[in-house]
């Protein structure tokens, strides 16, 4: 009986403890909870609610921690029909979205505190469920290979990937025929020159014994034979990299090699990562036995690298295999597992300096460059003479290439000339080709440039146009009911100069008379929308070599003065001093910088560049020049680059500069596609 009684309160006792256990998993479980709620809140901005739906927020089990999207099917299937699975990149958590609201319930009920192994690491993790009023999906836009990149598929065999990779002899003697290195990142081997990785270039006089192998050799016959290059590599790096290895962003020196770089994939697939200098990255999926070619702005301006990692981020759908970018799909991403690797890199060496059109990212070109940039003007003077070389003169030069990409009237300015009465007078200082001169019919409109050859043009179309400053316009005061000034005063250098202009545009108007101003704005992407300046950066560079029609297209009218051949630069201080800030007045010595065109503004005073066409002539000349390609040497020494000087305006200060004046009254501001706009009333 005392041996019964005894057992009966051990049992009891194992029973509390049990249920004590319970009670602390339970807790844990619930506090862990909270805190996925509140950082899913504090980061993400997503709410979860205490009600069941149909939507549940899983933590721990996203890509960023390393669940796949096949083992997380696997577990929430389990529970009901499973309508959508969001798992977004670099996460540690995923949505899913069942049928039914019952369905939701038993997979919050059973899988709250579950411990699982992920299947690909051997990693316990514990899922933490929270209900959500719906699953958070954003259509994907689809994203272009950068401009120049080709990737093409199945370039090689089985057969033929088995004898490049048996070529290499990573354990023989090295010291006959090539170098070998074993770096940080991986194994690499050199044939036909070495690359020097302290100074990221070759000795040019100094080829390694026995040049490329002749597998190789075979290799690119091929290639040339199919159009997939133009000349013939004579430099070979492999590469070999096991799981987790990768190699930095960078860009292939310009002065070391010409513009094709191409790289074969052998062994296993891998996701390589493209960045433009305004920060855009474009991630490319390179299969097995494919070759990735690199020419003209993708090899010139974009970095290209492999983040280490065991893993990469695919799409689901096609298994990673197939070429292309991998878009943000948080419906069809999913993880793969590197496997080791073996990359054949091709470059044809440089026998001269490289006179590329990306001289702010060129190693041949920066110290020229550096000699050329003019300094911030700090006196009247130095304004008066930066612009009279790098707006006034510009601007007579590329006048009539200018021109024919300036004919799509903006519809807000549009707007504003048709609301004006019948008859009235306006004036359009800085009127370029005239495009606004023939708005409105009922409008007298009279127009002025600093620019004879773009008033020659606005007489061409028998459009009524005078040359003059618009810091000094010959008419009489007050005898305006309107003015426009469009894109012109950014193109003042100093802020008592800019202002100046306003005044004189105050000056022209009558008493009640209106003047609309158009400057561009440093905020390129305004209340989360991108400009169209930005927008088309990676639509209309696809070739370099754009015919006359396509440089007429309308969306080149939808940033002032930066027409639809301005070839990108990276935004970079031509001196060894950095920009301390954009609203920062700028040093005694400090340089203007050169900004990359369909780029973000880093700094509020800067010059911009404009690539001339190749065959572009003034009224009256002749151009005898042959087609070249636009990459070409030939081509790049017809197409010469201006540099024009802008001062970008940052929000509310055209609007603070207007309302300095006494004279005037601010009727409205506005934001119209990368601009900042006023209108303004004489008072």
């Amino acid at each position: 009986m005392f041996f019964l009684l005894n057992q009966i309160t051990s049992m009891e006792v194992k029973t509390s403890e049990n249920h004590l256990k319970v009670y602390k998993m339970k807790k844990k479980v619930l506090r862990k909870q909270v805190r996925a709620q509140h950082t899913l809140m504090r980061h993400e901005g997503i709410e979860c609610v205490s009600h069941g739906t149909q939507s549940l927020v899983i933590a721990n089990a996203g890509l960023g921690n390393g669940m796949s999207r096949h083992q997380l099917l696997k577990i929430v299937e389990e529970y009901g029909l499973v309508e959508t699975l969001l798992m977004p990149p670099n996460k540690p958590y995923s949505f899913v979205k069942y049928g039914t609201t019952e369905a939701a319930k038993k997979a919050f009920d059973a899988l709250n505190g579950k411990e699982v192994t992920l299947e690909d690491f051997g990693q316990n993790i514990v899922l933490y469920i929270n209900f959500v009023e719906k699953v958070f999906c954003k259509n994907a836009v689809p994203t272009s290979l950068p401009p120049g990149l080709m990737v093409i598929e199945n370039i090689i065999s089985p057969e033929e990937e088995k004898r490049l990779l048996e070529s290499i002899d990573w354990v023989g003697d090295e010291d006959t025929q090539n170098a070998q290195q074993t770096l940080r990142h991986r194994r690499v081997k050199h044939f036909g020159y070495e690359f020097c990785y302290d100074n990221n270039n070759v000795d040019k006089d100094k080829p390694l014994p026995g040049g490329l192998p002749e597998i190789c050799n075979l290799f690119l016959e091929k290639c040339l034979k199919q159009g997939y290059i133009k000349h013939k590599p004579d430099q070979l790096t492999v590469n070999q990299y096991e799981p987790g290895q990768g190699i930095p962003p960078h860009i292939d020196t310009h002065s070391a090699f010409e513009d094709e770089i191409i790289s074969l994939s052998l062994g296993a697939e891998i996701v390589m990562d493209f960045k433009h200098p305004d920060g855009h990255t474009v991630a490319i999926m390179l299969p097995r036995c494919s070759l990735l070619v690199m020419a003209g702005e993708s090899r010139y301006l974009w970095t290209h690298g492999i983040t280490p990692r065991k893993y990469d981020v695919i799409q689901a759908s096609e298994l990673g295999r197939k070429v292309g970018t991998i878009t943000a799909d948080v419906r069809d991403l999913t993880l793969n597992r590197r496997e080791t690797r073996t990359s054949f890199t091709f470059r044809k060496v440089r026998r001269s300096p490289c006179n590329c059109i990306y001289p702010s990212v060129c190693d041949s070109q920066k110290g020229h460059q550096r000699q050329l940039q003019p300094s911030f003007p700090h006196n009247e003077m130095e304004a008066s003479k930066l612009e009279q070389e790098y707006v006034h003169q510009v601007y007579e030069e590329i006048a009539r290439h200018f021109s024919s990409t300036r004919h799509s009237p903006w519809p807000q300015i549009v707007e504003f000339l048709k609301s004006l009465p019948k008859g009235s007078i306006v004036a359009d200082v800085g009127c370029g080709n005239g495009k606004y001169l023939g708005i409105n019919e009922d409008l007298y409109m009279v127009g002025c440039d600093r620019s004879k050859n773009l008033v020659d043009i606005c007489g061409e179309k028998n459009l009524e146009a005078f040359v003059c400053d618009a810091l000094s316009v010959p008419i009489r005061s007050g005898s305006c009911d309107a003015c426009i000034s469009i894109a012109v005063i950014h193109h003042f250098s100093t802020a008592e100069r800019r202002l100046a202009s306003i005044r004189e545009l105050a000056r022209l108007l009558r008493p009640g008379g209106t003047a609309l101003i158009y400057v561009w704005a440093m905020e390129q992407e305004y209340k989360n929308q991108k400009s169209k300046y930005l927008k088309e950066k990676n639509g209309s560079r696809d070739k370099e070599e754009i015919s006359a029609a396509a440089a007429q297209r309308p969306l080149s009218d939808q940033m002032p003065d930066s027409g639809s051949q301005d070839l990108a630069r990276s935004d970079q201080l031509l001196n060894d001093g950095k920009d301390e800030g954009s609203n920062a007045e700028p040093g005694t010595n400090s340089r203007l910088p050169v900004h990359t065109n369909r780029t973000s503004f880093h700094s509020q005073d800067l010059l911009v560049p404009w690539h001339l066409k190749g065959g572009t002539k003034k009224k009256g000349e002749s151009v005898n020049t042959a087609s070249f390609p636009a990459a070409s040497k030939e081509s790049q020494e017809l197409s010469p680059v201006f540099h024009r000087y802008y001062h970008v305006f940052c929000e509310g200060e055209l609007e603070a500069a207007c309302r300095s004046l006494d004279c005037v009254r601010v009727q409205k501001s506005y934001y119209d596609q990368g601009n900042w706009c006023v209108v303004l009333e004489k008072l």
